[in-house]
Parts: structure tokens; C-alpha cells; sequence
């Protein structure tokens, strides 16, 4: 059963989002060659707390900390560890909070300083595939409309969908029905209604779409060891446009000023 969001439930959920999407700007301002990635799981807790709100990942089906942190070829649930970033590394960055008893869940794969071309190319074309599910997250289309144009741009760029991972609906619970998945036919699935909260996640491979889950029982890699990119928007279905409830906008002004 598909939850509805009131007006008011809307603005709850667009309040925790926005929240994600100040921690990682914040995260964002560490990002840099011999950063760990515990350190930036510090930072953004400490910056979750600070703000009144707690971390949805942390203990969630046994997670032990607060950001998936992903790097190069780990396409998501990478926990926080000693690993230093390295100059030409990516690395996806997945984060939630509960505020006031509502989700928020975001994601952005960053640069590590320089990366080549073919890798800016994927993560180009894995945040134009999350724009363009966004285009079709509009009251009277269907799930597969959005899993269709996701898939529809990632692979007009030579690049593969992962299979295993998919969106979700989004609200008191972090995963909320229904599954909104990065492949799909047009017309197929679940009808979008306005008020529904949907995460919008493309998990993009350079590579094969196939992955492997590691001995941690938590992290996903591909499986030909080639890199993946991973973005992530909240978003309300509304009549004629959808309603982003997450930015990326706080992120791009620290890039910027890097």
C-alpha cells in the first residue's frame, strides 16, 4: 500500500532532506586527497546532531555508522573506514537522518581532486539520469516511467544499470513501498499519485551492470572492478511537475569554491 503525504507531511519530509543536503555539504568541505573516510562520517554525525536530528543509517539493520561511503568501484553501502582518499578517486557519499520522526535520504558522488575524462563522463550521465526520472515523477505516469528514463539516459552514455538496488519510497520509515527501480518499461508498475515521497537513486556502472556483495556483508562492488556513480534525490510527486524535496545546491557551492 502506497502511503500518501499531505501538504503538511510534504513540507516534514522537505525540512529532513534538506537537512541531508546541508550535511553534505558540509562532508563536502573535507573531500580532498588523505581525507579518511571515518573522518567525514564523524563530520557529518556531529553535524546531524548538531542540528537537532539523529543518523538514519547508524544501527539500521546493523550499519555501523552514519554515511555510506563508496569509493571508485564500490557502488553503494561502503562503511566509513581508514581508507584515505586518493587524487583521481570518487567516491559516493549516501547519508539519512530522522528529524522530528521523517526521513531524509540523499546521495552525490564526488571528485577526489582530478579524475580523468571517461570517469567525469559517468557521473555526468549518472546525475542527468536522476534529472531525468525526476521529468517523469509526475502524477498519472507509473514507477516505469521513471525507471525507464533513468535507464534510458545511462545507457545512451555506453554505461549499464545495477539491477540489485533500487529506489524507494520515502517517509517515518526509511523504506517505504514502492520499489523504484533504474531499468523498467514504460507504463509498468505502481501508479504515481500526488503526495507520494519516492527516492530517486541511479547506481550507474562504467562498466558491467553485475556486482558482488563483499565479506562485510554490506558493501556492494561491480563486479569487473570498474568505477560506478551514485546520486540520490527526495522527491513528492505533484500534478504537473515533480516537487525536489532534496538540493544539491549547498554541495555545489563548496565545490565551487574549492
Amino acid at each position: 500500500m502506497l502511503y500518501l503525504k499531505t501538504d503538511e507531511e510534504v513540507e516534514s519530509l522537505r525540512e529532513s532532506n534538506m537537512l541531508v543536503s546541508r550535511t553534505l555539504a558540509e562532508v563536502a568541505r573535507h573531500i580532498r586527497p588523505g581525507v579518511t573516510t571515518l573522518y567525514l562520517d564523524r563530520i557529518a554525525e556531529e553535524f546531524i546532531r548538531d542540528h537537532s536530528a539523529v543518523p538514519a543509517f547508524k544501527g539500521y539493520g546493523g550499519f555501523p555508522a552514519t554515511l555510506c561511503t563508496s569509493v571508485n568501484e564500490e557502488v553503494v553501502h561502503g562503511i566509513p573506514s581508514a581508507y584515505q582518499l586518493r587524487e583521481g578517486d570518487i567516491i559516493s557519499v549516501d547519508c539519512g537522518v530522522i528529524l522530528k520522526g521523517w526521513y531524509g535520504d540523499s546521495a552525490y558522488t564526488f571528485a577526489v581532486g582530478d579524475i580523468s575524462v571517461e570517469v567525469k563522463k559517468l557521473i555526468d550521465y549518472t546525475r542527468e539520469s536522476l534529472e531525468e526520472g525526476v521529468r517523469s515523477a509526475v502524477a498519472g505516469n507509473r514507477v516505469g516511467d521513471v525507471s525507464y528514463s533513468v535507464q534510458k539516459k545511462a545507457e545512451s552514455g555506453g554505461f549499464s544499470v545495477v539491477r540489485e538496488l533500487v529506489g524507494h519510497g520515502l517517509g517515518r520509515k526509511l523504506h517505504e513501498p514502492p520499489e523504484v527501480p533504474n531499468f523498467g518499461k514504460r507504463g509498468t508498475g505502481p501508479k504515481l499519485e500526488k503526495g507520494l515521497v519516492i527516492c530517486i537513486e541511479p547506481m550507474i556502472n562504467m562498466g558491467r551492470k553485475e556486482t558482488r556483495q563483499m565479506s562485510d556483508g554490506w558493501t556492494i562492488r561491480t563486479l569487473d572492478g570498474k568505477p560506478s556513480a551514485h546520486f540520490e534525490y527526495a522527491v513528492a510527486v505533484n500534478r504537473e511537475k515533480a516537487d525536489v524535496l532534496t538540493t544539491f545546491e549547498f554541495i555545489e557551492e563548496v565545490i565551487n569554491k574549492i
